[in-house]
C-alpha cells in the first residue's frame, strides 16, 4: 500500500458516516467532524432501495440494518377516494432492501465509527488548500489540515461555499407534513407487511410506510402552501391543519391523521445541478452536492453511492494525485446524480397531477417504475472500478419523456428548473 492519506469529513449524517466506513475499509484514515453536540434522533423514515442496500450488504451492515429496518415490498396506490391504481409488479431484485427510522440508521453507523474519529460539536468556519494540504478552522477553535476534505454537510454546505460554489433554492410550492404513529394505532396497518400505501389526488399526495422493525407507521403528506416553509424536519407542524387538506380523503388516510400526536413541517426546495463539485483537495457528496426533492426516495441512497464510489477512487491514491481523482470522482457521479435530481423532481409534479383516467394514469406509473429501474440497478463500486480500468462503457442514461400532453400538472409545485451550464 501506499503513503496512507489524511481525509476529513465534514458532516456526520448519513452521508459522511458512511463514506467514512467505506473509505477505511479501503485502508484509508478518516476523521468525522459534526457540528452537533449530539446526533439526535430525527423522527423520519427513509428508504435503502437496492442500490444503497447492495453496497451495505457489501460491508457487513445486512444483519444490523434487518433488525432495525422493515423490508420493502413495493407501493400500493390508490386514489384519494381509495380506488385502486394498477401498476405492474415491482422488479424484483436478490438484494434485500428497507425503510428504516433515521435515527435509528443513523446510530447504527456512528456506533460503526472507530473510537476516536467521530468529534461531534464541531461546526467549520473556513477551508483553505494550503501548500498541497487543506487547513481546517472550527468554531470552537481547532485547527485541523489534511490531505483532502469530502463536504459531507448538507444543503446549507459550509464546504460547498469554500469551493466557491452556491446553489440557489426555489420552492416547489409544496410543502410536507411528516409524523410517526405506533402501528397498532392504525386499524389499516394490521397486514400491511412491508408495502407502501401511496393516495395520488388533487394536487396532493399520501404516503405511509412501516419503519422500526414495523412497530412504527412513517407518515409523509404533500400539500400545496404558498408559505415559506423551513428546510427541517423538525419544525413544528398542526395535526388539524394537516387534517383539513385531506377532508375527504379515503378513511385510512384520515384515521392515520387522527393516530398522530404531533407533526412536523417540512418546506420542499428545489436547486439545479451544480456545475462541478470539486476543487484541489476539496470536494462534496450527497446533499451538499446534489440536493434532491424527496419524490423518488434517492436522497440517502445517492449520498451512500457517493462515498462508495469516492472508496474506489481513492484507494492507494498518492498525495499529489489527490486533485486528478476527485476530478475522476466528480465525472463519475455528477451526470448520474443531475440526471435523478430531475427525475424525483418530475415524479413529484406527476404525483400531484389531476389526472381524470386513472387507467390511463396507472399505465403511466408502470411506465414510471419500469423508467427509474435504473436507478436501483446501479452497482456504484462496479462503475467506479471500470471507470478506473478504463473501460468504454457510456454513462447509463433516462429521462422522463413520456408525460402526456393532456396531463394537468398542479399550478403549485410545477417548477422545473433549468440545467445548469456545463464546464
Amino acid at each position: 500500500m501506499s503513503e496512507q492519506l489524511q481525509i476529513a469529513i465534514i458532516g456526520g449524517g448519513i452521508g459522511g458516516l458512511t463514506a467514512a466506513l467505506a473509505l477505511r475499509a479501503r485502508g484509508l484514515n478518516v476523521t468525522v467532524f459534526e457540528q452537533a453536540g449530539e446526533l439526535r434522533e430525527v423522527g423520519a423514515g427513509i428508504s435503502l432501495h437496492a442500490n444503497a442496500a447492495l453496497l451495505l450488504e457489501r460491508f457487513g451492515l445486512a444483519d444490523a440494518i434487518a433488525k432495525i429496518g422493515s423490508p420493502i415490498a413495493g407501493l400500493l396506490l390508490r386514489t384519494s377516494d381509495g380506488e385502486p391504481i394498477d401498476i405492474s409488479a415491482r422488479p424484483t431484485s436478490p438484494v434485500k432492501t428497507y425503510n428504516v427510522h433515521r435515527g435509528e440508521f443513523l446510530k447504527l453507523l456512528a456506533d460503526a465509527q472507530p473510537d476516536g474519529t467521530l468529534h461531534l460539536g464541531h461546526r467549520l468556519s473556513q477551508a483553505a488548500e494550503v501548500n498541497n494540504r487543506v487547513q481546517l478552522t472550527f468554531a470552537n477553535g481547532l485547527k485541523v489540515e489534511a490531505d483532502l476534505v469530502i463536504g459531507a454537510d448538507g444543503i446549507h454546505s459550509v464546504l460547498q461555499r469554500e469551493i466557491g460554489l452556491k446553489a440557489h433554492s426555489s420552492s416547489e410550492g409544496i410543502m410536507a407534513y411528516r409524523g410517526l404513529v405506533p402501528r397498532e394505532r392504525v386499524s389499516w396497518a394490521k397486514d400491511i407487511g412491508g408495502r407502501m400505501p401511496m393516495w395520488l389526488g388533487k394536487g396532493r399526495s399520501f404516503l405511509c410506510f412501516p419503519v422500526s422493525s414495523g412497530r412504527l407507521i412513517n407518515m409523509v403528506a404533500f400539500v400545496p402552501t404558498n408559505l415559506e416553509s423551513e428546510e427541517s424536519w423538525t419544525a413544528p407542524g398542526d395535526v388539524k391543519a394537516l387534517a383539513a387538506e385531506y377532508a375527504g380523503w379515503h378513511d385510512p388516510v384520515q384515521e392515520t391523521i387522527g393516530a398522530l400526536d404531533q407533526t412536523f413541517r417540512w418546506g420542499i426546495y428545489d436547486r439545479a445541478p451544480l456545475p462541478y463539485w470539486s476543487t484541489g483537495r476539496m470536494t462534496l457528496l450527497g446533499d451538499a452536492a446534489h440536493p434532491m426533492v424527496p419524490h423518488l426516495g434517492q436522497g440517502a441512497a445517492q449520498a451512500i453511492e457517493d462515498g462508495f464510489t469516492l472508496a474506489i477512487v481513492l484507494e492507494n491514491t498518492k498525495r499529489q494525485d489527490v486533485p486528478e481523482r476527485l476530478k475522476a470522482y466528480e465525472r463519475l457521479r455528477l451526470e448520474r446524480t443531475s440526471q435523478i435530481q430531475q427525475m424525483a423532481r418530475d415524479t413529484g409534479r406527476f404525483f400531484r397531477a389531476e389526472y381524470d383516467d386513472v387507467a390511463e394514469r396507472g399505465r403511466l406509473m408502470a411506465k414510471w417504475m419500469a423508467a427509474t429501474g435504473w436507478i436501483r440497478a446501479h452497482d456504484a463500486e462496479q462503475a467506479a472500478k471500470d471507470a478506473l480500468a478504463g473501460s468504454d462503457e457510456p454513462i447509463e442514461r433516462m429521462r422522463l419523456d413520456f408525460w402526456p400532453s393532456n396531463m394537468r400538472w398542479p399550478r403549485n409545485g410545477s417548477n422545473c428548473l433549468r440545467k445548469s451550464r456545463r464546464r
